[in-house]
């Protein structure tokens, strides 16, 4: 077994929290990592790095300057806001550092670029932890979907709608703030299930958002988005925070692929296979899910270690395939504004060219 890898968390509150307690204590039983250090600009919420990764005093810190300086370690987990990404990276890179990242790269394209550009000219590895597609019920509906068995994907359906229209319904305050929440909140994780089940970028995007006068929001909190990808397979996603009612809220996704020779639907976890006799009646088969030990950012994790150790040759959410997310991502925003559809590929080779 080769020596674990060292790593520095910065952001350890929050979804910083889960990763302490969940997440990492896993690779250190498996002797892929083991902590080094842990950042926070606010000592206590460094307690969590204390208590679950057992990490002393002296190796937490509120200054990250002084704790990449201070402590020697092979990559850097960011859980931090978005908008500090790039400082997090900036700082890795200088202390010649492989990255762990949340989603999104960044919270501009501009800044998503620059991280694209930095990384790749050091030389350096990143991942995206883009947790929901890696969650069992999608890559079980990804398995059947790519197996071939129903014949070729057409199109794909998805619903993410819920009953979050009060301040504060949606947790944090700021995304009742902010002026696209749903979209820069609620859509990148979708849009990498898109991806992962077409096995194609996207080519163009519409996007149609608005906030109902009942929703308590400063900016868009529904939105229709309309999909075509390089493939030529159609997607659409329907998205909403202040509807009446949950019908599929955070990981009890609806995604419906229409095949060839067969509908398959994921619902609340559900998985079936759907299809019409010649008088009309539709017969339906539970389809089981997919098996493994772990799931999610526990598994992402896991393969970003394999990756620095050479027992693979890339990751999945790896920066060079994320960057496709964050263009579809921010491309969709720039819809929603203009009222235009937006050619993603065209978009995105603009900004890296700046």
């Amino acid at each position: 077994m080769s020596t674990p890898h060292r790593y520095i968390i910065v952001g350890t509150a929050g979804m910083g929290e889960h990763w302490c307690k969940a997440t990492l204590p896993r690779l250190a039983e498996l002797g892929k990592a083991i902590p080094a250090a842990a950042v926070d600009i606010n000592a206590d919420h460094l307690q969590n790095a204390k208590a679950y990764l057992g990490l002393s005093t002296d190796l937490c810190f509120t200054d990250i300057n002084i704790a990449f300086d201070k402590i020697k370690a092979d990559f850097a987990i960011i859980v931090t806001p978005p908008n500090f990404h790039e400082l997090v990276v900036d700082t890795a890179l200088a202390h010649d550092m492989d990255i762990l990242s949340e989603k999104p790269i960044a919270d501009n394209m501009a800044a998503c670029c620059r991280i694209y550009k930095k990384v790749t000219s050091a030389g350096k590895k990143m991942a995206v932890t883009m947790s929901h597609r890696f969650d069992q019920d999608k890559q079980s509906l990804e398995a059947i979907v790519h197996s071939g068995a129903y014949g070729k994907l057409d199109y794909v359906i998805g619903r993410f709608t819920m009953a979050l229209r009060k301040f504060g319904a949606w947790g944090a305050s700021f995304r009742h703030e902010m002026i696209d929440p749903l979209l820069i909140e609620g859509t990148v994780h979708h849009f990498d299930i898109f991806r992962g089940l077409t096995k194609s970028d996207c080519e163009t995007v519409y996007t149609v958002g608005w906030n109902p006068a009942w929703g308590e929001y400063g900016g868009d909190s529904q939105a229709l988005i309309t999909m075509q990808m390089k493939n030529g397979v159609k997607c659409f996603w329907e998205g909403a925070k202040c509807n009446a009612v949950t019908l599929n809220g955070w990981t009890k996704d609806y995604m419906r692929a229409e095949c060839e020779n067969g509908t398959i639907e994921l619902d609340a976890r559900k998985l079936r296979l759907l299809n019409s006799r010649i008088d009309g009646e539709i017969t339906g088969k539970e389809l089981p899910l997919a098996s493994g030990e772990v799931w999610r950012n526990e598994w992402i994790a896991e393969m970003f270690c394999d990756w620095l150790s050479g027992e693979r040759e890339d990751h999945p959410s790896r920066l060079e395939d994320n960057i496709q997310c964050a263009a579809l991502l921010f491309a969709a925003v720039e819809s929603a504004h203009t009222g235009q559809p937006i050619n993603v590929q065209h978009y995105l080779k603009q900004h890296l060219d700046n």
